[in-house]
């Protein structure tokens, strides 16, 4: 039992980075032209990439943490769980949405399907190999940044979870995260 309140407090520390963190940004709005949505020198967008790329490091390295310090067997509790509540609880606040989606065709759960075109045009192109796939698109009465990044095969235990990922090569991407920030 003692394991499972060492993730919850790994969770929680990492949940209380993300948060200060996405908070610690500026609240200044520069004067975007409409034409800037997309273009890389849009200051509100590069901030909103830079914060994608900071919460990526979070969360992988939460989840690879959790993994390899508390994860020894098929009981112990998931780091791939820990992080969909993490994601669950974030997104639920409002921070910004954050979600896993299978990218091997044999989902943990239905629900880490890739739900839209964006996403889909994402896996295809991380499993092409980009690094990011990204895009700026009006919703919710607002510019939204989305990126999608990869979850590669960085451990053995990984299997213990998903026996499909067995013959799976280091680094290959099995997976990935999809974000939604709003461009501020």
């Amino acid at each position: 039992m003692q394991p499972v309140y060492r993730i919850l407090g790994v969770v929680a520390v990492t949940a209380s980075l993300a948060m200060l963190a996405a908070v610690s940004q500026s609240n200044e709005k520069p004067d975007a032209k409409p034409s800037a949505a997309t273009r890389s020198d849009d200051p509100a967008v590069a901030r909103a990439r830079k914060t994608v790329q900071m919460l990526d490091d979070i969360y992988k390295n939460a989840v690879v943490l959790i993994t390899d310090k508390y994860v020894h067997d098929e009981d112990d509790f998931p780091a791939g769980s820990a992080a969909v509540a993490l994601f669950e609880a974030i997104s639920k606040k409002g921070w910004h949405q954050v979600r896993l989606i299978d990218a091997t065709g044999q989902p943990y759960e239905e629900k880490n399907v890739a739900r839209d075109d964006f996403e889909k045009a994402g896996i295809a192109r991380l499993k092409a190999g980009d690094a990011i796939y990204e895009q700026v698109v009006e919703a919710d009465g607002g510019r939204q940044y989305r990126a999608v990044t990869p979850i590669p095969v960085v451990m053995q235990k990984c299997v213990m979870c998903h026996a499909h990922y067995a013959n799976a090569k280091k680094n290959e991407t099995v997976g990935a995260i999809s974000y939604s920030v709003p461009v501020e």
